[in-house]
């Protein structure tokens, strides 16, 4: 006989997690399914650390989510003991001839822009005072954003965290269990597993690379791409590396010259993360090349770290790769599935999602309960795929 439960949710990581732990202390019965064992290095949340930012250069739409997810990760703090959230302050930096990020032209324009109009504090700095205060940097005539209140989430922490309040509320959690298919009837959702199934009345699908193949009506929709995370070697002095602030550089005037980084975090000899975008062939979690290509370290310290950086080695210590889910308006789908009042999605982030993933899973918690969400999500609906996307929200 099929398991019974309230809601069905399928993939743990950054949203999965955070939907089950959401739907758990709201007193509903859940059973959350990952084909892993979560946090685990399959998909798009894993690596150490996420940027996380106040001021979401690629929308307004982002700043409500943004924002509940910041006091979300201080409540999940507070009931765990585990530290998910560094505030160790924001640098954006971009000269005036400078590409755009995600679809957004003048990203640093853009983020001062909406930091201004939304109250966010923050300074803007020119170059010498850049190269004063963080001493790394030799930037030239970039003009810089700094958020104090921005930082960096710890990955595999968060996605931890919240399975376990999760548990400690009910959840019940299969780990090493693949979701076959999902069918909608009259009293709700059935879902198929490589072990058995479940009768729910509703299911969210947070599958992350997986929802092509998990909703073939959205593969159309959708693309996955490969990319690395770096760790560099530090040359110069371990110290100022250690006490920087997250950062995102664009330096050029074609798609995909920037990079960015976190502070050095494991030691001198622990090296400091880096990594760009990258969106040409398009990939799946079950053909993804995991390995670091010959010659592709050093590709990415010519493009984006050489002469740009005073003590950072060109030698890369460690490398991780992951994956994005890439909608065409680099936007997120949070919303109950065309034609299945009973099945919501959550995905895909667009490289840009795991600093509002708390909020995510709160406001897909509430479509599954069939409550309204605490935010806005109108920006997100599945229907403006079909029409090529939309124009996020600007202020």
């Amino acid at each position: 006989m099929a398991a019974r439960c309230d809601v069905v949710v399928v993939g743990l990581g950054a949203v999965g997690s955070a939907t089950t732990y959401q739907l758990a202390r709201a007193g509903a019965s859940v059973v959350g399914i990952d084909r892993f064992s979560p946090p685990h290095a399959q998909g798009s949340s894993h690596g150490e650390t996420r940027i996380t930012r106040l001021a979401v250069g690629e929308g307004a739409e982002y700043v409500p989510l943004v924002r509940r997810s910041h006091e979300l990760w201080r409540e999940i703090e507070e009931a765990t003991g585990r530290s998910v959230l560094v505030a160790c302050g924001g640098l954006i930096m971009g000269s005036p001839s400078a590409t755009g990020q995600h679809g957004v032209e003048d990203f640093t324009s853009a983020t001062i822009a909406l930091a201004t109009a939304h109250g966010i504090d923050h300074e803007v700095l020119e170059a010498h005072e850049v190269r004063r205060r963080f001493g790394v940097f030799e930037v030239t005539d970039e003009v810089a954003y700094f958020e104090p209140s921005a930082g960096y989430l710890r990955a595999e922490e968060c996605v931890s965290a919240q399975l376990e309040l999760a548990e400690r509320l009910g959840a019940s959690l299969r780990r090493n269990e693949t979701v076959r298919s999902f069918e909608e009837h009259a009293s709700g959702v059935r879902v198929e597993t490589d072990v058995g199934s479940y009768e729910a009345s509703s299911a969210v699908l947070a599958g992350g690379p997986w929802m092509p193949e998990l909703v073939p009506a959205l593969a159309q929709h959708l693309t996955v791409h490969r990319q690395v995370q770096y760790w560099f070697a530090i040359d110069g002095d371990h110290g100022r590396f250690a006490s920087l602030p997250v950062f995102i550089w664009l330096h050029g005037r074609r798609d995909g010259q920037y990079a960015y980084g976190f502070p050095a975090l494991d030691g001198p000899r622990g090296g400091v993360k880096v990594a760009t975008e990258t969106f040409g062939a398009e990939t799946t979690p079950h053909s993804v090349d995991r390995e670091l290509r010959p010659g592709e370290a050093a590709e990415m310290y010519e493009a984006h770290l050489k002469g740009r950086f005073t003590g950072l080695s060109s030698r890369c210590v460690r490398h991780s790769v992951c994956l994005y889910t890439v909608a065409p308006d680099f936007g997120f789908v949070v919303d109950v599935l065309e034609g299945h009042g009973n099945v919501v999605v959550a995905s895909p982030c667009s490289g840009h999602g795991f600093k509002h993933s708390a909020a995510v899973g709160e406001c897909a918690a509430a479509l599954a309960m069939g409550r309204t969400p605490p935010l806005d999500l109108s920006a997100f609906r599945v229907a403006r795929l079909a029409t090529g996307g939309h124009a996020p929200l600007r202020d």
